[in-house]
């Protein structure tokens, strides 16, 4: 259980008194300590709903124990490094993160959305000023912590789960003047004997938002688990898993520049096990049918962790068959010229290990970068060239704990 010194006292996460503590300590510039490690982290304290919370200070997680769930790697072994403070920037006083989206969040008469880049998968752009469509999916997923795995979470991750960490990781982040909860949709799980009253809060969601004051025709995000794409009469059909009777309609022109997506698509083919998961934003026209203006897919392993490749999956399966604890890296706006560690181990001996999956016909350029993020970092590494045998797998320090 998380324990933490607040003014010069020890709170345990479930202690009656925490509450009060922070109330006491809300606004002045006295730091909670989290415990997990010795003399102690600082953390902030953020009013959510009436609530008080304790919070990672930002830029560092890596301060925090490896099975502490305040823990993250380092930024720049990722592509959140290069995002971090301008495209998202961190208010400790307020307890609020603004986040700076390089798509619309309303459509105006006359204004065609961006399309996806033919050049990098997923409307990338060398732009770390905003985050694209990919790359806010990429942040709720490590603000959700899912991308962190342990050997504690086996067979417990579900879409009840996802659902759960997902909304939970928007509250207190606010884009374009909106705080985020009030656009984004995450369907909830869909149980058969639950329908009507499950559509029935979709549709005040959507409602409550178009009755707002934002200009144009309100545009939403959902984040869904892909089922299935069929033909409609006019373009493609969408169907998410969790809403079988909300249909996301693809427009022909945009459905030609999904091009980008083969690969994502290619791997959800051949493995029928994974998950294929879309983020998109949609209107919903005076009919109540959404139509889909921009997107992007990302590819899950059964639990949830995303992967690029089939050396990628391997490398997570046989981590996760090892009682491993490591968290994936996922690149946001990082072009895929450039490296970034695919997954951290936050278990082996002395320094965690970051493990570097380098393509067979890397650049030079490429692999100069690589030289310079290991020598730079304090971790450890490993590299597995495409087409080589995994290497050895450094081992853990000591049985793996569930965070």
């Amino acid at each position: 259980m998380h324990q933490y010194s607040i003014d010069g006292k020890i709170y345990t996460e479930d202690d009656q008194g925490l509450q009060a503590a922070l109330g006491r300590v809300h606004h002045t510039k006295i730091r909670p300590l989290c415990l997990c490690v010795r003399p102690g982290a600082p953390m902030y304290v953020s009013k959510v709903s009436g609530h008080f919370q304790i919070k990672r200070m930002p830029e560092s997680g890596a301060e925090h124990s490896a099975d502490c769930d305040s823990y993250e790697p380092p930024a720049e072994l990722s592509g959140l490094g290069e995002v971090m403070g301008h495209a998202i920037k961190e208010d400790t006083e307020e307890g609020k993160t603004m986040l700076k989206l390089d798509f619309a969040l309303n459509k105006i008469a006359g204004r065609a959305p961006p399309a996806p880049s033919d050049s990098e998968p997923g409307s990338v752009k060398a732009d770390s000023s905003k985050l694209t469509i990919r790359s806010l999916l990429h942040f709720l997923w490590d603000a959700s912590h899912l991308t962190h795995w342990n050997p504690g979470m086996g067979g417990k991750r579900s879409w009840a789960t996802v659902h759960k960490y997902l909304t939970r990781a928007a509250q207190g982040k606010f884009t374009k003047g909106l705080h985020l909860p009030t656009t984004l949709y995450v369907p909830e799980p869909f149980y058969v004997d639950r329908k009507d009253e499950i559509t029935q809060r979709r549709k005040a969601f959507i409602a409550a938002a178009e009755q707002s004051d934002r200009p144009g025709q309100k545009l939403f995000i959902v984040i869904g688990e892909v089922k299935e794409v069929t033909a409609a009469r006019y373009g493609k059909k969408m169907v998410l898993k969790q809403v079988p009777d909300f249909f996301f309609m693809i427009s022909e022109d945009l459905n030609k520049k999904l091009k980008v997506f083969k690969d994502e698509v290619s791997l959800w083919n051949a493995f029928p096990e994974i998950h294929l998961v879309t983020i998109a934003t949609f209107s919903v026209d005076r009919t109540g049918v959404a139509q889909i203006e921009e997107m992007a897919l990302m590819v899950m392993t059964e639990q949830w962790i995303p992967f690029t490749n089939v050396d990628e999956k391997n490398l997570i399966e046989s981590l996760i068959g090892s009682q491993r604890r490591f968290v994936k890296g996922l690149r946001y706006n990082l072009a895929a010229s450039k490296p970034l560690a695919s997954v951290i181990l936050s278990d082996t001996q002395g320094k965690h290990t970051a493990m570097y999956l380098v393509p067979s016909n890397a650049s030079e350029d490429y692999m100069m970068a690589l030289n310079d993020l290991t020598d730079k970092s304090d971790l450890e590494h490993v590299r597995w060239i495409a087409g080589d045998i995994m290497p050895a797998i450094p081992p853990a320090a000591a049985p793996s704990r569930a965070a």
